[in-house]
């Protein structure tokens, strides 16, 4: 778990695979930008979106409203065997009050 300063440092690096585990319309409301996003909620394609999408070799951050869904996935990653994966602690409402950059 990171706070959004270390989250924000973390995800400059262009290594960094940058998710947002929220829903379509909730990442369509605003997200951090850079970011993907695979909807933690959608049991049957988040398993298939991780293995298309994301590099288990890479580092991988994750963030959703207010820091649970991105636990949940987190956790997820780490059993499907990625081996640094890094939450955003209080999820982008945090980000937002501590007025970091969002685009819609």
């Amino acid at each position: 778990n990171l706070t959004s300063g270390q989250f924000q440092e973390l995800i400059k690096d262009a290594n960094v695979q940058l998710v947002d585990v929220r829903t379509i319309a909730e990442y369509g409301e605003g997200h951090i930008p850079n970011s993907l996003n695979i909807d933690v909620k959608d049991e049957a394609a988040f398993p298939l979106a991780v293995d298309e999408l994301l590099n288990k070799e890479k580092p991988v951050a994750v963030y959703c409203r207010s820091g649970r869904r991105s636990r949940t996935a987190a956790e997820f990653l780490i059993k499907k065997g990625f081996k640094k994966v890094y939450n955003l602690d209080k999820g982008i409402l945090n980000w937002m009050e501590e007025g970091r950059e969002i685009e819609k």
